[in-house]
């Protein structure tokens, strides 16, 4: 399903994107050497009842993963990149988090993803690699607007990924979104310009350029969800859910 949204519904996907947003900025603050992934899932919990809104994950249950995800937040470290399932496990310095979000509210939800790194300890690899991701982000907004299509937003952040040697892997990109969290059209992280779903104004796409240093193979966790870069090496995540309109798109997930 491929879902246009009113007026009406656009400033709800606004109020929904700010609250995502403004969520991940004070689990960031909070995120610290020595915190817990169950903290940090706990407080998210805590953020999403208390502004009135549901989350997106609790109960989803795709037939990539196991059963009902059961959690709040995805919380990603170091090798682990796309959907990785809160643990006890204290951070340390120099880890490399991505946290990633969705939450409905009014009926419409909104979805973002943030990669840093824990503490005082800057890997310069690590640092390329979420700044590539927001620069391909970036680039991927860019391209998108009324009478663009997918391959085009594809293509940017690509080339953008590509120009900076990064495997990439097309099994899991970016999506529509609107009254539920993952709908068509799906935007891969690489394509060619000219290409799929033309762009109307009123679509919401989430855009999620990541990628792993030295590979595009992903292997499964234990647990069933966490995806892992299968050479053990880093990754990163970044993630915007955007409105085409008819001047260009309009980033609806930044913190206010």
């Amino acid at each position: 399903m491929i879902e246009i949204l009113n007026p009406t519904e656009l400033a709800r996907a606004k109020e929904t994107g700010a609250l995502v947003a403004n969520i991940l900025q004070t689990l960031k603050g909070r995120s610290k050497a020595g915190t817990n992934l169950l903290d940090i899932d706990r407080w998210a919990k805590e953020m999403i009842v208390e502004a009135g809104a549901d989350s997106c994950y609790v109960d989803y249950a795709p037939s990539f993963g196991r059963g009902p995800f059961g959690h709040y937040i995805c919380t990603a470290v170091n090798d682990a990149v796309l959907h990785g399932l809160p643990h006890d496990y204290a951070l340390a310095d120099g880890d490399l988090l991505t946290l990633d979000l969705a939450v409905a509210k009014a009926g419409i939800a909104a979805d973002s993803a943030i990669s840093f790194i824990v503490g005082d300890s800057k890997p310069a690899e690590s640092v390329a690699l979420i700044s590539t991701t927001e620069r391909a982000l970036a680039a991927g907004i860019a391209a998108a607007g009324p009478g663009a299509r997918i391959g085009d937003i594809s293509y940017a952040i690509g080339a953008v990924l590509s120009e900076a040697g990064y495997p990439i892997n097309t099994e899991f990109g970016g999506h529509g979104i609107g009254s539920t969290m993952h709908q068509d059209p799906h935007v891969p992280n690489t394509g060619r310009p000219g290409r799929g779903f033309k762009l109307r104004p009123g679509l919401l796409l989430a855009l999620e350029p990541w990628v792993m240093v030295d590979t595009a193979q992903l292997v499964t966790d234990a647990d069933g969800w966490t995806l892992r870069s299968a050479t053990g090496c880093r990754t990163a995540h970044s993630e915007h859910t955007i409105a085409i309109t008819s001047d260009g798109a309009e980033i609806l997930t930044l913190p206010r």
